[in-house]
């Protein structure tokens, strides 16, 4: 979703590069081909209709490349957005990194979270930092609104958890998740209860990112894969021991280090 003010451009940068790739091709070949093809036949000298559209014709050849590059300048824009949104994730150590995030980050990382898992994923590019829906999930059929709380020392209250469920219920949604990286209200939980509304706390988020940080490293090929640290689930580096008996010696090192010294041995 997107504001009412954006421009085309705006709209290409969030969906994937291929989309602007077609469409630059596809308004090339409407443009240079197509319709100069098209023949209509003059009713008359006053005939504005036939006058307005054989100017287009006649111009339409030579506006076909440049309408095409224009339609190309979002391409670039979207794969770095999703470059950046998956380095957003794959960086993501703690719940402290989380809260360390701005709100359109924190709602960027939700999204990728999401769109990792085979979700097709609608940014509401209009919204605040205390905004309305902020994604749009849909995968096999369903439809699940999503609303991103970054809030580190205050409680999300039952009110969001109302608001939300009422829009729930005006889109005709099969459910809505919130998703905050602090804590809900016993209250806000109670009301959530036996409802299709999942409330997602900060530790339960976390848990999310890194089971799908997981999945994707295990889809990973045996050469590209990286070792996973066992004790903070951060990924391991090959370190050379420098000294003691084992100097010379590759391993394993934490990429946390000094906070986090878990070593495991190299088996290249």
């Amino acid at each position: 979703m997107a504001k009412k003010n954006d421009s085309i451009l705006d709209l290409l940068a969030l969906f994937p590069w291929w989309v602007s790739v077609v469409l630059s091709g596809i308004s090339y070949l409407i443009l240079k081909y197509f319709i100069p093809s098209i023949e209509l036949q003059q009713k008359g000298p006053a005939d504005t209709t036939y006058m307005l559209f054989k100017g287009l014709a006649n111009a339409a050849p030579s506006l076909a490349p440049i309408i095409a590059l224009f339609l190309l300048i979002p391409a670039p824009i979207s794969i770095i957005n999703s470059w950046r949104k998956r380095k957003l994730l794959d960086r993501q150590e703690s719940i402290d990194t989380v809260r360390n995030l701005n709100w359109k980050e924190f709602e960027e990382l939700v999204g990728e979270a999401y769109r990792r898992q085979g979700y097709t994923v609608y940014e509401n590019t209009g919204a605040g930092p205390d905004g309305g829906i902020d994604l749009t999930l849909k995968k096999n059929g369903e439809l699940i609104l999503v609303q991103c709380k970054q809030w580190r020392n205050i409680k999300v209250g039952v009110d969001k958890v109302r608001e939300l469920y009422g829009v729930q219920i005006s889109q005709n949604a099969n459910k809505s998740i919130l998703m905050t990286s602090g804590f809900f209200t016993q209250e806000a939980k109670n009301f959530a209860a036996n409802k299709p509304v999942d409330l997602v706390e900060g530790s339960q988020l976390l848990e999310f990112v890194k089971n799908v940080q997981r999945d994707r490293k295990a889809a990973l090929p045996d050469s590209m894969a990286s070792v996973v640290c066992p004790e903070c689930g951060s990924e391991m580096v090959l370190r050379t021991a420098r000294k003691g008996s084992n100097i010379g010696q590759k391993f394993w090192g934490c990429s946390r280090y000094p906070k986090c010294r878990t070593t495991k041995p190299y088996e290249g």
